[in-house]
Parts: C-alpha cells; structure tokens; sequence
C-alpha cells in the first residue's frame, strides 16, 4: 500500500520561504511523476508543480520563478521550495504520485499560509 506523507507546512509572511517535503512509502511499479498541487478556499485544486522520473519539470505559471520542484527517487522523496510567498499561494498543499500506467495516489495535505 502506498502511502505519502507530506511536511514543512506552516504560517509565513509575504515575501518569506518554506520547503515542502513528502515521502512516499510502500511498492510503487513503473516509473513515476511526482507533484504538488494546491486548493485554496473556495477554489478548485489546481497543479503547482510536477516533475518526472527523468527530472523535466513543469510549473504553473504562478509559481514560476519562485517556486522550485525537486526529487531524490533512491529516497522516493519530492521537494518543494517555494520562494518569495505571496499571500495568493496560501492553501492547502497536496503531494500526488503517478506511476505510469499506474494509479495516482494523494497524501493528506499540509497548510500554507502567507500573511500579507
């Protein structure tokens, strides 16, 4: 059973940092794309980021610039550091992983909040 655990959530001012962390345990078969997504209140959830097993990235263009995605596949590990926080980046943060031809999985989610 896979499961994914995210970290490193929290409450920061505008223009601040925080690093997203989420470790995927468990088989997982096929190689994978790992992302981050976001739902704000009252919004639709919405990709942030993701990133394939060979490492291509793809950013929402919101995000770009500030918010950098990364990936350890020894440690099944994805990384978000996101840069110069803007009140409109507050939500709740969601790790997925896709493994090719495979089912996707959720964590639990981890809040952000950026004050202005």
């Amino acid at each position: 059973q896979v499961q994914l655990v995210e970290s490193g959530g929290g409450l920061v001012q505008a223009g601040g940092s925080l690093r997203l962390s989420c470790a995927a345990s468990g088989i997982i078969y096929g190689l994978t794309t790992r992302a981050w997504y976001r739902q704000a209140p009252g919004k639709q959830r919405e990709l942030v980021a993701s990133i394939t097993w060979s490492g291509s990235t793809n950013y929402a263009d919101s995000v770009k610039g500030r918010f950098t995605i990364s990936r350890d596949n020894a440690k099944k590990t994805v990384t978000l550091q996101m840069n110069s926080l803007k009140p409109e980046d507050t939500g709740v943060y969601y790790c997925n992983i896709s493994p090719l031809g495979g089912s996707e999985h959720w964590g639990q989610g981890t809040q952000v909040t950026v004050s202005s």
